[in-house]
C-alpha cells in the first residue's frame, strides 16, 4: 500500500457532504425530518461538529472500500499472480464494491437499529438509500482515480 492515493480518499470522503446536502436537503430533507421528529432548527444545531466527524468517519469507510477494491481488485492476494488488476480500476468496479458494502454491511446495521428504535420503513429507506448512493460514488471515485 505504498502508493495510496490519499487525495482520492479525501475527495471521496468529502463527497459525502455534497451527497448528504442534496439527499437530506432538497431530495428527502422534509420527509427525513418528519420521520425523525426533529425540526429544522434542531437539525441545524451543532452542524459544524457533525460535518467534521462525519467526514472523518466517511474516511474510515472509504479506506475499507479502497483496501477491498483497489488494492487487490477484489481478488484474494494468493490468486493475483500474473493478473493485471489495473483492469479493475474503473468507476463502475468501485460502484459495485461500494454498493456491496452498503447492502451487506451498512444496511443490516442501519435497519437493525431502526427496527429496535421503532422507526418507520420510510426512515429506513431514506437512510439506507443515502448510504447506497454514497458508498457507490465513493467507491467509484477511488477506483477510477488510482
Amino acid at each position: 500500500m505504498e502508493n495510496v492515493n490519499w487525495i482520492a480518499l479525501i475527495v471521496a470522503a468529502l463527497s459525502t457532504l455534497v451527497i448528504g446536502f442534496l439527499w437530506y436537503g432538497p431530495l428527502f430533507g422534509k420527509a427525513w425530518m418528519k420521520e425523525t421528529g426533529i425540526t429544522e432548527a434542531q437539525a441545524q444545531k451543532g452542524m459544524p461538529l457533525r460535518f467534521g466527524l462525519s467526514v472523518v468517519l466517511a474516511f474510515f469507510a472509504i479506506f475499507f472500500i479502497y483496501v477491498n477494491s483497489v488494492v487487490t481488485g477484489g481478488i484474494p492476494p494468493d490468486e493475483l499472480h500474473g493478473i493485471d488488476v489495473s483492469r479493475y480500476h474503473t468507476f463502475g468496479h468501485g460502484v459495485v464494491h461500494g454498493i456491496s458494502v452498503a447492502l451487506f454491511i451498512a444496511m443490516p446495521v442501519l435497519v437493525t437499529n431502526a427496527l429496535f428504535e421503532q422507526k418507520s420503513f420510510k426512515y429506513m429507506l431514506i437512510n439506507v438509500g443515502y448510504w447506497i448512493v454514497t458508498f457507490a460514488i465513493m467507491g467509484g471515485i477511488v477506483n477510477a482515480w488510482v
